[in-house]
């Protein structure tokens, strides 16, 4: 009884949290199966609102203790709707030096939002796709690493800039 009663607190807190979120212009998660393996890109389809505002673009990352690493490569392509491209190599810090995982969370889940573009204009009409991929490597190793383990999901997000 008392534990279904923290996980209606906790779902109405969350509910809340999110109801009052008044900059996201659109924010979607994708779920990891056990190992985010090195060739699996995940892909977000985006229509934005206008050509007009200036956009914040973030990856938004949920990951567990399993996670071993204190840095995570990404490669996000973000491909227009009459054809261009444009990919970036990125690179974020998930941990402290002590080891202890960055992010928000109470659990042993722990949700990072990372910045990937600022002041964006999105010009063109139509739908934009953006595409995610790990690009971790081992110190020393050529090879990536094939299944990046402690990652959950995956999530992209927009919000508004409030710059005019």
């Amino acid at each position: 009884m008392l534990k279904n009663r923290i996980l209606l607190l906790f779902l109405l807190y969350s509910f809340i949290i999110v109801s009052c979120d008044s900059n996201s212009v659109y924010d979607n998660y994708k779920s990891v199966p056990n190992a985010w393996h090195k060739d699996k890109i995940v892909s977000f389809k985006v229509k934005p609102p206008d050509s007009t505002n200036t956009y914040n673009l973030f990856v938004n990352l949920r990951n567990t203790n399993a996670y071993k690493y204190n840095n995570l490569f990404l490669i996000v392509e973000m491909v227009f709707p009459h054809g261009k491209t444009i990919k970036d190599t990125l690179e974020y810090r998930m941990a402290e030096p002590s080891g202890k995982l960055l992010g928000e969370g109470f659990t042993d889940i722990k949700e990072n939002k990372l910045w990937y573009k600022e002041g964006v204009v999105f010009n063109e009409t139509g739908e934009y796709t953006v595409n995610i991929q790990h690009a971790m490597r081992e110190n020393g190793k050529v090879k990536g690493i094939l299944e990046l383990e402690g990652v959950t999901d995956i999530g992209f997000r927009i919000e508004n800039s409030n710059k005019k």
